[in-house]
């Protein structure tokens, strides 16, 4: 049985070599595990097989443990791109000079030890570490039991490219799948220095209620898109089904169409692709109405409360009718869990009013919310999508992962 103390130590001893090896090494690494993930498909696709034996296929974490041979060309695909992007960490902030001579410089540093905890993704045990390394922190992951086979063969190739290089493998520790080790790493306090929690708004609670350590919450995604009475209904139909039905188990997918009044008449077409997709709509009452001799019975029911404010993760949409902007705004601000919002609409006006007031992480106009990821932001890749206002919001990457100290140089200056 591991000793889970003693190996958190470890990771914390490397957490104080990494910022000492040259960033061209880390970069080799990163490029080396890339390669691996390609010479090695056949077994990761074998051991991601044993893991979606546990799960319904119809149950959303199945998708989102899925790995097959574009997924992994473009994980590899990611490691090359972070790779290329430059140290994060003891870069300048702040540079002055005071009257009495103190020289004071504010740098970037490393966070040192970074635990992240998540569920069903065996692709965030990859972009974890990557992120992780190539920002000189040292990492404890601890991904869920449905994954396991898939998270081992990842941090298995991991550890063979850091031994290539002679860098410490204990820079990244996969705990075990027992939810029971949770706790153990939630109380490490003076060792793991943040936690990041990923996955359900379930596992992100039990992590506030219980971390003696602080916390980066990348939340659930609870995503509107307003479509506004001057939207263009060509442009509101592809990002209602690209943000709806890209893929329906990430937290960036589309929960709830907000529709003016006064374009009930276009929600037949708005909708109209979705059909073939099978996606289940919760409309209410007036947008029941319009589209109740148009699309599928059986794919058609009157919402409830309860159906807003939902994050589905699944092939099902709420539909609200709103007065007008103030009723949209309205609601966003009861049902958002400020993730991502996004509205449609050609009145320039309108949109700065959503930009302005809509409190979110990120906050789109005439786009699809399926592009919330550090990957489609230009950053390489994510921890995850935070939507707390401390430290950093929304994605979470390379960058990200620092601290900062003061540097103060002085000759001889004593205090009166």
């Amino acid at each position: 049985m591991i000793n889970l103390p003693k190996a958190f130590l470890s990771v914390k001893d490397a957490s104080i070599e990494l910022p000492f090896i040259e960033h061209s090494i880390k970069q080799k690494i990163l490029l080396d595990l890339a390669k691996r993930i390609i010479e090695n498909k056949k077994s990761i696709l074998k051991n991601n097989e044993e893991d979606l034996k546990k799960l319904d296929k119809q149950d959303p974490k199945y998708d989102r443990l899925l790995l097959n041979d574009s997924r992994l060309n473009a994980m590899s695909e990611a490691l090359e791109k972070i790779a290329q992007f430059d140290s994060p960490i003891w870069k300048t902030i702040e540079e002055y000079t005071l009257a009495n001579g103190l020289k004071f410089q504010k740098k970037t540093v490393p966070l040192g030890v970074v635990g992240i905890i998540y569920e069903s993704r065996p692709n965030v045990t990859l972009e974890a570490f990557a992120l992780c390394f190539m920002s000189s922190n040292a990492c404890v992951l601890k991904g869920g039991s449905e994954a396991k086979n898939s998270n081992e063969i990842f941090v298995r190739l991991a550890h063979a490219s850091l031994e290539q290089f002679l860098a410490p493998k204990t820079c990244v520790f996969l705990m075990p799948p027992d939810r029971e080790t949770v706790k153990t790493l939630l109380q490490a306090k003076g060792i793991v220095d943040v936690i990041i929690p990923r996955g359900s708004q379930a596992l992100i609670d039990f992590v506030k209620q219980n971390s003696e350590i602080p916390i980066i919450e990348t939340g659930a995604g609870v995503v509107h898109t307003y479509f506004d009475s001057s939207a263009d209904r060509e442009k509101g139909k592809r990002i209602i089904t690209n943000a709806k039905t890209r893929r329906v188990s990430v937290c960036n997918a589309l929960d709830c169409l907000l529709i003016h009044q006064e374009r009930l008449s276009d929600l037949p077409f708005l909708v109209s692709d979705l059909k073939a997709k099978g996606v289940l709509l919760l409309a209410d009452d007036s947008a029941y109405s319009v589209l109740r001799n148009s699309y599928p019975e059986q794919l058609l029911f009157k919402a409830q409360p309860s159906d807003y404010g939902k994050e589905f993760l699944s092939l099902k949409l709420a539909i609200k009718t709103v007065v007008d902007l103030s009723d949209a705004l309205k609601h966003i601000r009861h049902y958002s869990s400020q993730h991502s919002e996004a509205i449609i609409a050609e009145d320039e006006k309108v949109v700065l009013q959503f930009f302005e007031r809509v409190d979110a992480a990120v906050v789109y106009s005439n786009a699809s919310t399926a592009f919330t990821d550090g990957g489609e932001f230009g950053m390489g890749g994510e921890i995850g999508i935070s939507t707390q206002k401390l430290h950093v919001r929304g994605p979470f990457s390379l960058q990200h992962l620092v601290s900062t100290k003061w540097l103060v140089e002085g000759d001889g200056q004593v205090r009166k």
